[in-house]
């Protein structure tokens, strides 16, 4: 468990070092610098085997709260409590010494935790199979690329049986392949109901980890609850630069300029009827009608279909389809029909739909607009279905 309650770190900035000294001065106690706020006033929770996400742009202060959470700051006011064991792999060059090699940062991390040494010696092979740099475990970390060092850190965090796991964008770096194999370790972790609180810019991997998440920015909270919504939020963000305080009906997040607004949206299954479900393989639309409130040239209109964890299963817009749709004054209605293959497999998905400017600004932008099932009698794997025909002979 982690309890963050009504937490706050000010940072003084000053203009020149000499404001710095003369603040210090006894006989002078003038204050020349300024307050920087970069946490103001969070409280958050965590229970006892929830994985928890935060998102939001540079410099909100997402990494400042993993650190006084971990231990390594002080707040300047608020406090945290946790319980159980807590390992932490914050950003690249925190936790090892450069000088010692990978093999001694182990167990100096695991004595920190709180390991005896036989609990370290213990988790050991485990800790150097999971990394795979070799006998670079005997060469000083000082020595090691970005991503060895990673593969290194998250190992050791992982295998000192944790009860709170702190994880600051550890899978930025290094490649994809162990990107993923850590991935599923904190999926097999959750599993386990270890405690995480984690910091990612992979939209895909906050909504297919975590069970609750927050939205920081300006080193407050603006926004907690279902990842989902968070990411869209998040997203609805960065398009905009800012945040609408209430969704809107028909979707998770609405955002947009406003120069169109889309009046209706359906699926169409091959006989032409709206549907909330398609049968793996059919030849569906997808039809969108949006009305103009201004003057318009060369908008853009796009689809984006999500699986339930909302990872991005397909894309595309008239842009991408090289479609040029004209021009539009205020109180024109577009209508416009993607025809596509239902080559998915059985599962639940949601629609996206969006209008744009010609440079990508949103317009009207409608996150998971509707859902919708694909039915299949086969049971197959993973998320697209490639109609695979089998030929086989004996004895040839």
């Amino acid at each position: 468990m982690v309890s963050v309650q009504h937490v706050s770190k000010i940072y003084t900035l000053y203009e020149r070092p000499a404001d710095r000294l003369v603040s210090l001065l006894p006989l002078i106690g003038e204050t020349r610098g300024r307050e920087f706020w970069a946490l103001r006033d969070v409280s958050l929770r965590v229970e006892p085997g929830e994985v928890f996400a935060l998102v939001g742009p540079n410099g909100s202060g997402k990494s400042t709260l993993l650190q006084i959470v971990a231990g390594i700051m002080q707040p300047t006011r608020g406090r945290v409590i946790s319980t159980g064991r807590v390992a932490a792999l914050l950003e690249l060059g925190a936790g090892f010494n450069p000088d010692f090699t990978g093999r001694e940062n182990v167990y100096l991390n695991g004595e920190i935790i709180g390991l005896s040494r036989a609990e370290v010696e213990t988790a050991f092979p485990k800790i150097a199979e999971f990394a795979g740099i070799g006998d670079f475990m005997d060469r000083p970390v000082k020595e090691y690329s970005s991503g060895m060092y990673v593969r290194l850190a998250f190992s050791t965090a992982i295998h000192v049986e944790p009860e709170v796991l702190i994880v600051d964008e550890a899978l930025a770096v290094g490649d994809a392949i162990f990107a993923n194999r850590c991935v599923r370790k904190l999926e097999e972790l959750k599993e386990r109901k270890v405690t995480i609180l984690f910091v990612s810019h992979d939209l895909g991997i906050v909504k297919r980890l975590a069970d609750r998440a927050a939205l920081l920015l300006h080193g407050e909270i603006v926004a907690m609850g279902k990842p989902s919504d968070i990411v869209n939020r998040y997203v609805g963000l960065v398009h905009e630069l800012h945040l609408r305080d209430s969704p809107e009906e028909g979707g998770s997040y609405r955002h947009g300029d406003g120069t169109s607004r889309i009046e209706s949206f359906a699926i169409l299954n091959s006989h032409g009827d709206e549907a909330t479900s398609l049968l793996s393989g059919e030849r569906a639309v997808i039809r969108i009608r949006a009305r103009f409130v201004r003057d318009c040239e060369s908008p853009t209109v796009g689809i984006l279909i999500r699986n339930r964890l909302g990872v991005d299963v397909y894309g595309t817009n008239t842009r991408v389809e090289q479609k040029e749709l004209g021009t539009y004054a205020a109180g024109d209605v577009l209508e416009i029909c993607f025809a596509i293959d239902c080559l998915l497999s059985r599962a639940e998905y949601t629609l996206t739909v969006a209008t744009q400017h010609a440079d990508g600004a949103s317009q009207d932008w409608i996150d998971d607009a509707l859902s919708f099932a694909v039915i299949d009698h086969r049971d197959t794997a993973g998320m697209i279905q490639l109609n695979t025909e089998i030929q086989w002979q004996r004895n040839p």
